[in-house]
């Protein structure tokens, strides 16, 4: 932008003319008698006055056009630089301002439009209430679900119900919440979010309503049938030894000559089970909390002596090794333990099942870096390393005919009782499942 040279020689060429002008018109005043001649240049010095002037004021002309045009919107203008003023470069920086303007405003007209469109057909409904509380249905789902008012104000809303005319009423934004909604088809529970946006200048409320009272009912359907399915495994899983064992006692008390030792242990841990089992049932009445361990200290010993023999009951064809710490002691709730060791020592029963020589291995012992530690290890295929952070979500499972509960109950009590559990590689070839405990729920003795 700039003067150029036509400019540069137009101006020198005005200013030249001027000058003559005067000098003649000097001349012609001085030698006197010669009125018209004075006339005729008194005229040229105007007339190059205004050449000049008119020369110099063409770019002010082109900038307040330019200015004009912004001020009423009209990006259509475009700047002629024609007629030697030697702003071309200017009327064609104008003209290509101009053009970008309009390519911008298109362009906005057309993001604007798109959004407009998107909200509107969003699912969700859209409330906005403005400064003098007149309430404006935004999109097409919101004009579907409120259409038996009459009116914009919050009052007329009242006909779906006070909580809905509560939310609409409030200054500020709020923490979502669940509302019933008077409806057509009868009262709906919805989830209503309040936030405040500024719009041209002002703070709006935004209330986006998600009817979501079928999703509830399937919920909570689900939740029940999940729960039935929680407790159906956990009673098996604990009621197939219990089976067995008393199968075992009535064998051993049919006999000639009753072995009274071994059936008085098999019922004792008969007992100690089904107590087990009513107190772990007791613990899951309530679906909405993790079960609250009823912690003792006990030793490890004897504790892994009767999962072992729970073990053997049912899977008379597996081997399994156990290695236990004898001076370690646990402080833990008996109960909820037996329960997740039971999971444990089945799952990896079931994953060497079809195995020639299935191998599990129990070990409870007070390892010098992570402390004390129970784990459970077979020889099976293991778990893959993409599984190992979802095994523990309730009802996934890697195995066809599994259910996708044990691991994800083992976890439950894991974390009621503040341990860690884990699942890595066994140096038996398969899985290890690994639970750590925290030095104040573990000691030594002796």
């Amino acid at each position: 932008m700039g003067s150029d040279r036509r400019f540069i020689w137009g101006l020198a060429g005005w200013v030249v003319a001027l000058a003559v002008a005067l000098v003649a018109l000097t001349l012609a005043i001085g030698v006197g008698r010669m009125g018209a001649v004075t006339l005729l240049t008194g005229l040229g010095v105007i007339g190059a006055l205004i050449g000049l002037v008119r020369h110099v004021e063409r770019t002010n002309v082109m900038l307040a056009r330019f200015v004009e045009a912004l001020r009423h919107g009209d990006f259509a203008m475009r700047f002629d630089a024609r007629g030697g003023s030697g702003f071309a470069a200017l009327g064609d920086a104008l003209s290509a301002a101009m053009r970008d303007l309009q390519s911008e405003r298109v362009r906005i007209t057309e993001e604007v439009r798109f959004w407009e469109a998107m909200i509107d057909d969003l699912p969700v409904p859209l409330l906005t209430i403005d400064a003098r509380s007149r309430v404006e249905r935004v999109n097409k789902a919101a004009r579907q679900l409120f259409d038996r008012h009459d009116g914009a104000d919050v009052a007329a809303f009242g006909v779906y119900g006070d909580a809905l005319r509560a939310c609409l009423s409030r200054p500020a934004a709020s923490a979502p919440e669940i509302v019933p909604l008077h409806l057509a088809g009868g009262t709906q529970r919805a989830i209503v979010r309040i936030g405040v946006v500024a719009r041209l200048g002002h703070p709006v409320r935004v209330l986006a309503i998600q009817p979501v009272q079928g999703a509830l009912d399937a919920a909570e359907v689900g939740t029940q049938t999940d729960l039935v399915r929680v407790l159906t495994h956990e009673i098996l899983n604990s009621l197939t030894p219990v089976t067995s064992l008393a199968g075992t006692t009535a064998m051993l008390l049919a006999e000639a000559t009753p072995d009274i030792a071994e059936a008085r242990l098999a019922v004792m841990t008969l007992a100690r089970r089904a107590e087990g089992m009513r107190r772990f049932i007791d613990s899951y009445r309530m679906v909405a909390r993790l079960p609250e361990p009823r912690q003792r200290s006990f030793a490890a010993a004897p504790f892994a002596a009767e999962l072992e023999r729970l073990f053997r009951v049912e899977w008379t064809g597996h081997r399994l090794d156990v290695a236990v710490d004898p001076s370690l002691v646990i402080v833990a709730d008996p109960d909820l333990l037996a329960q997740m060791m039971i999971n444990l020592l089945r799952n990896a029963a079931q994953a060497t099942q079809a195995l020639s020589e299935p191998q599990v291995r129990l070990r409870m012992r007070d390892d010098p870096v992570d402390g004390p530690m129970i784990a459970v290890e077979d020889n099976g295929p293991g778990v893959p390393a993409a599984a190992r952070r979802d095994v523990f979500l309730p009802f996934f499972t890697t195995r066809a005919s599994g259910t996708g509960i044990g691991l994800n109950i083992a976890r439950q009590i894991a974390v009621a009782h503040g341990w860690r559990i884990e699942i890595g590689d066994s140096d038996l070839g398969g899985a290890a499942m690994r639970l750590f405990l925290t030095r104040s729920f573990a000691v030594r003795t002796g």
